[in-house]
């Protein structure tokens, strides 16, 4: 106990102290266009999601995952088995993800961790000088979300949000069918999700596992017993670490629709539900219902997380416009005319590989990024701001202009975490 103690007081001591650097470190300039035959060196961080970002890069045309980085040292132990055994290198393993940034060959880091570590650390990375490829949703909560898309800017880093689909070449082909018209002027998106969520019961206070670092895995979040349902998966449905279906989920498909119906920003938010299905220590709804009121068009987003409501069948996200609809599938697409007679469609598959290239490319040599953190966060804020009327009033009014609260007192003081652990603050 003694040992675990010490080593949380030298945690706290050097993250007080990376803060602090963090907050003064200037405008870096560094790793500017390589060229395509120039080795990308990337640091992996989070083995969960981490391991899809793993194959990724191996795919990617002379990228290297040199780092590898998680708190939890059987994950550690098991992905760079994985990769042993497969012979795809042997790259340095840590469970503290500034030891790549100390690497000044290292040219990015990608970052899979829970919600709440994204913004901290694609930040403390983007002033280290490292490119960033950061999971959806990128942010915890609005105040993070802007925070990081001015920081990006000002140390002008590459910084990618990981909603592939933004990269696959189905996807691709299907909004610029709609801008040419394919189903006429478009009025409205529905999304939709489904799944059969089981109980997350009721966990108990107690140790964390010995191959846990528990401090490490909070990171920014302030400090909170350990509960033995909540690591690795469970924290996405408490509000202290997560935001639940809408964050985790819904982002991948307001993103689609958001793009499809080149909008940013709407001036209302409605989001209605609640946690129906278990008696659980879940926070966040298991049944909801969000709607973006854009003025001219709309958007919503359906999820029943507990129950799949067979046999109705409803599409990822469909588009309808005056002369028919889209519906999109997790990865293409198919058009149907006004009378629902199918006229077009693409059956290609997913795969990650083109998004993991494109952020590789933006690196090495200036490719415009399919999905760039300041175009990512809008789709985040709409989940932020989508859990704040859920947890308010049920609706908040939007500057459009700008994405913040229109005189909603109640709601703002959910804009942004109210505290944050001693040199991780954002």
């Amino acid at each position: 106990m003694e040992q675990k103690e010490n080593s949380r007081r030298r945690f706290l001591k050097t993250s007080t102290a990376v803060g602090a650097g963090i907050a003064a470190a200037p405008n870096l300039l560094l790793g500017q266009a390589k060229g395509a035959n120039e080795r990308f060196r990337v640091g992996v961080m989070g083995l969960g999601r981490g391991r899809g970002h793993i194959k990724g890069y191996q795919d990617v045309p002379n990228a290297e995952v040199a780092y590898l980085c998680d708190v939890d040292e059987n994950r550690l132990a098991s992905a760079a088995k994985q990769m042993a055994d497969k012979n795809q290198g042997t790259p340095e393993t840590v469970t503290d993800f500034r030891r790549i940034l100390d690497d000044p060959n290292i040219d990015a880091v990608s970052i899979a961790t829970p919600n709440f570590w994204h913004t901290p650390a694609a930040i403390a990375a983007c002033k280290a000088g490292k490119h960033v490829y950061v999971e959806k949703p990128g942010s915890y909560d609005a105040h993070e979300a802007m925070t990081l898309v001015k920081v990006a800017k000002e140390t002008n880093r590459q910084v990618q949000m990981g909603a592939q689909r933004r990269s696959y070449p189905a996807m691709i082909e299907a909004v610029q069918k709609l801008r040419e018209g394919v189903i006429g002027d478009l009025r409205y998106a529905r999304c939709w999700y489904s799944s059969t969520r089981p109980s997350i019961g009721k966990g108990k206070i107690t140790d964390p596992p010995a191959e846990l670092d528990w401090t490490m895995w909070q990171g920014p979040v302030p400090e909170a017993p350990f509960k033995d349902n909540l690591v690795h998966y469970n924290w996405h449905f408490h509000w202290l670490y997560g935001g639940g279906e809408l964050a985790n989920n819904g982002v991948h498909a307001l993103d689609v629709a958001r793009w499809a119906m080149d909008v940013a920003y709407p001036e209302r938010i409605t989001c209605l539900g609640g946690r129906y299905h278990h008696d659980d220590d879940q926070e966040t709804p298991d049944t909801t219902t969000a709607v973006y009121d854009y003025g001219d068009v709309g958007i919503s987003w359906e999820a029943s997380s507990c129950h799949r409501r067979k046999p109705e069948k409803q599409s990822f996200v469909t588009v309808y416009g005056d002369g028919g609809k889209m519906d999109f599938s997790h990865a293409n697409y198919t058009v149907y005319d006004i009378a629902g007679k199918e006229i077009r469609k693409n059956t290609e598959g997913p795969s990650d590989i083109p998004h993991f290239t494109n952020f590789a490319n933006s690196v090495r040599e200036g490719e415009k990024l399919n999905l760039p953190i300041s175009e990512g966060q809008i789709s985040a804020m709409l989940c932020h701001l989508g859990n704040m009327a859920y947890r308010t009033s049920g609706a908040v009014d939007v500057d459009p202009k700008t994405g913040k609260l229109v005189d909603n007192p109640e709601a703002q003081k959910l804009w942004g975490r109210p505290e944050y652990r001693q040199g991780w603050e954002v």
